[in-house]
C-alpha cells in the first residue's frame, strides 16, 4: 500500500470556467496529470492515463454507479472503492498524522474533492440533462432545473416558462447563485480550505445527548430573519445575538439561513455566529444543489447540512452524503411526502430525517403530516436508529407535544422564536399564535410540564 503512495507528486489541473448552457456544477478537468506544453488534455470519457495512487483516494460516487449501466461508458476498476480509502486512512492513524506517509496522505486528500468532481461531472456529462431529468422523474422529482448560470431569469423564463412553484423559483436562482459562487471561489481553493478547518461539532450527538437527558424534544433554534410567505419576521435582526441568547437559554443546536434572496439570510451570518464564540453545533440551512455549497459551509464553520429530497435524486444524496462523511458533517435529509420518506430509508448512512410540516412548494403547513408518515416508518427509523427532527407549524406546546407523540425527537423552530421581541425569553415562555401566551419553565416549552397561566390577546 506504501508503494502506491510513493508515486511522483500528484496534481490536479484548474478547472475551466462554465460554459453558457451548462449546470452549475464544475466544469469538467480534462487532466489529472501535468501535460506536456505540446500535449493536448483529453477528456476524461477518452481515457487518459490516470495515476493510481490519486485514483485510489476517490470515493466512487453513485452517480457512476448508476451510469456505468449504460453501455456508453467505460467500466471503472474495482479500485475505486470506497472500502480502500479507510484502509489508507488507516495506515494514516497507525503511523501517525505527522509522519511522510500521513503528510502525502493528507495532501492527496486536499485535492480529492476535485476529483470527486470530476468524476461526478464527467457521469453527468454522459447524457445530461435528459438522464438526471429521466432520474428525478422516475423518483417523484417535480422540480425543473434550467442549466443556464449565465442566463438571466428572463431568458430563463422565455424558453421554458414561468417557475411552478415557489420551491422551483428559488432552486432556478440557486444554480446562477453557486455558479458566482463558484468563480469568486474556486472549488479546488474551498476543499482545501474544508480540509483545514477546525474539527466538526457533533450535530447528531448534541441533539440525541438533549434528548436523552431532558425527556422532550430537543431544540435546533433557527436564526432566521424572513421568509417567503411571511416576509420579513423580524426588523431588528443581529444573528450572533440572537444565536447567543438561544445557546445561553438551552438550545442543543443552532439553525442559520444561507439563502439571501429570499430569507434574507447569508453564509457570512454562519461565519460571524461561528467566530462569535458560539459553543452550540451549527446546521447551514441552504437549498444544497452542488457539493461546492457543503464544502464552503464547512470552511467557514457548519457542523451540519441541510439536504432536501424534493430536489436531490436519490444519486445526489448518496454523493453529498459520502461528502459529508468524509467532512465531518452531519447531513439533515429533509422529507415531506410518503415517497421521499421511502426514498430516503433506502439510502445507507442516512442519520437526520427531517419531516417538514410546510409544503415547500405550496407553503401549505401541516402539522399532520409528521403523524402520518411516522405511523407508517416508525420501526423502520428506530431499527436504523435515525433520529427525526419535526419542522414546520409548531408555535405551542401543544404542536410540540403532537409531533414528540408522533415519534420526533428534536424539533426545528424558527419563526415562533425570533419573532419574539427578546429572543432570550422566546425559549422559556411558550406562547401562542395571536398573542395568547401560556407561560412555561425554563426549557419546559417543548413537550414538558407546563404552568398554565393564560392571557387573552389584546382588543
Amino acid at each position: 500500500m506504501e508503494a502506491v503512495l510513493s508515486a511522483p507528486k500528484l496534481r490536479a489541473a484548474p478547472f475551466r470556467a462554465a460554459a453558457p448552457g451548462r449546470s452549475p456544477l464544475p466544469s469538467r478537468v480534462v487532466a489529472l496529470t501535468p501535460a506536456s506544453a505540446a500535449a493536448r488534455a483529453r477528456p476524461l470519457r477518452s481515457g487518459p492515463k490516470v495515476r493510481p495512487a490519486l485514483l485510489c483516494l476517490f470515493h466512487l460516487s453513485p452517480l457512476h454507479r448508476f451510469q456505468r449501466k449504460s453501455s456508453a461508458l467505460p467500466t471503472w476498476p474495482d479500485v475505486f472503492d470506497f472500502g480502500l480509502h479507510h484502509s489508507l486512512l488507516g495506515l494514516v492513524i497507525s503511523r501517525g498524522t505527522n509522519s511522510e506517509f500521513g503528510m502525502m496522505f493528507s495532501s492527496v486528500v486536499c485535492f480529492q474533492g476535485t476529483i470527486q468532481a470530476l468524476v461526478r461531472d464527467e457521469m453527468l456529462g454522459a447524457a445530461e440533462p435528459a438522464q438526471w431529468d429521466d432520474a428525478a422523474a422516475s423518483q417523484g422529482i417535480r422540480i425543473r432545473r434550467h442549466r443556464r448560470p449565465t442566463a438571466s431569469m428572463k431568458e430563463i423564463e422565455e424558453e421554458m416558462g414561468a417557475p411552478r412553484n415557489i420551491l422551483e423559483k428559488i432552486i432556478w436562482d440557486k444554480e446562477i447563485e453557486v455558479a458566482e459562487g463558484l468563480a469568486r471561489n474556486p472549488l479546488k481553493e474551498v476543499v482545501e480550505s474544508a480540509v483545514k478547518a477546525p474539527p466538526t461539532r457533533d450535530f447528531y450527538g448534541a441533539l440525541a445527548a438533549a434528548y436523552k437527558r431532558n425527556g422532550v424534544p430537543a431544540l435546533i433554534a433557527e436564526v432566521k430573519k424572513a421568509s417567503p410567505s411571511k416576509g420579513v419576521i423580524r426588523e431588528n435582526f443581529d444573528p450572533v445575538e440572537i444565536a447567543q441568547a438561544y445557546e445561553k437559554h438551552g438550545a442543543a443546536c443552532l439553525s442559520i439561513l444561507t439563502d439571501e434572496k429570499y430569507f434574507q439570510g447569508s453564509f457570512e451570518n454562519l461565519r460571524k455566529v461561528r467566530k462569535a464564540g458560539v459553543k452550540c453545533p451549527l446546521l447551514c440551512k441552504e437549498f444544497v444543489i452542488d457539493e461546492w455549497q457543503i464544502y464552503y459551509a464547512r470552511s467557514i464553520g457548519a457542523d451540519a447540512i441541510l439536504l432536501i429530497a424534493a430536489v436531490l435524486t436519490d444519486m445526489d444524496l448518496k454523493y453529498l452524503l459520502r461528502i459529508c462523511k468524509e467532512l465531518g458533517l452531519t447531513a439533515l435529509i429533509e422529507v415531506h411526502d410518503e415517497r421521499e420518506m421511502e426514498r430516503v430509508l433506502r439510502i445507507d448512512g442516512v442519520q437526520l430525517i427531517g419531516i417538514n410540516n410546510r409544503s415547500l412548494e405550496t407553503f401549505i403547513v401541516d402539522t399532520s403530516n409528521t403523524k402520518t408518515l411516522l405511523e407508517k416508518h416508525g420501526d423502520a427509523i428506530r431499527e436504523k436508529g435515525i433520529l427525526v427532527v419535526g419542522e414546520s407549524g409548531l408555535f405551542n406546546p401543544d404542536d410540540v407535544a403532537y409531533v414528540q407523540n408522533a415519534g420526533v425527537s428534536a424539533v426545528l423552530v424558527g419563526e415562533s422564536l425570533v419573532k419574539q421581541e427578546d429572543p432570550r425569553r422566546a425559549i422559556s415562555l411558550g406562547f401562542l399564535e395571536n398573542n395568547c401566551c401560556i407561560e412555561a419553565t425554563r426549557s419546559d416549552f417543548f413537550g414538558g410540564r407546563l404552568v398554565v397561566a393564560a392571557r387573552p390577546p389584546a382588543l
